[in-house]
C-alpha cells in the first residue's frame, strides 16, 4: 500500500520560512507527479505547487510564485516544499499528494490528476 507521510509542519511569524517533507512508502518511486495542497478553514482545498521529478516541470500558484520552492529527492522518494517569506494568508493544512499516470494535460495543479493523498501537516503563520 502506497502511503504519503508529511512533516515539517509548524508556527512561524510573518515573514519567517518553513519546508514541508513528503516521503513515500510502499511504491518504488515517489509519482510521476507530484504536488503539494492546502486548505485552510472555511475554503476550498487548493494546489500549491507540483513537479514532474523526471523533467524538473513544476508549476505554482500565483500567491506562492517567488516565495515557494519545490524538489524532490528520488533516492529518498521525499518531495520538499520549501516556503519563505511566509504570509498569514499561507496557513492551513498542507497535504502532499502523487500520481502514477504517464501523461497529464492542462494544469498539473488539478487535484483531480493526484491518486494517492498524505494526511497533511498544520502551518500556522501569524502576524
Amino acid at each position: 500500500q502506497v502511503q504519503l507521510v508529511e512533516s515539517g509542519g509548524g508556527s512561524v511569524q510573518a515573514g519567517g520560512s518553513l519546508r514541508l517533507s513528503c516521503t513515500s512508502s510502499g511504491y518504488t518511486v515517489l509519482g510521476t507527479l507530484v504536488g503539494w495542497f492546502r486548505q485552510a478553514p472555511g475554503r476550498e482545498r487548493e494546489g500549491v505547487a507540483c513537479l514532474v521529478p523526471s523533467s524538473g516541470r513544476t508549476e505554482f500558484v500565483d500567491s506562492v510564485k517567488g516565495r515557494f520552492t519545490i524538489s524532490s529527492d528520488s533516492a529518498r522518494k521525499t518531495v520538499y516544499l520549501q516556503m519563505n517569506s511566509l504570509k498569514p494568508e499561507d496557513s492551513g493544512m498542507y497535504f502532499c499528494a502523487a500520481s502514477r499516470a504517464p501523461g497529464f494535460r492542462g494544469s498539473l495543479l488539478n487535484s483531480n490528476l493526484y491518486t494517492t493523498w498524505g494526511r497533511g501537516t498544520q502551518v500556522t503563520v501569524s502576524s
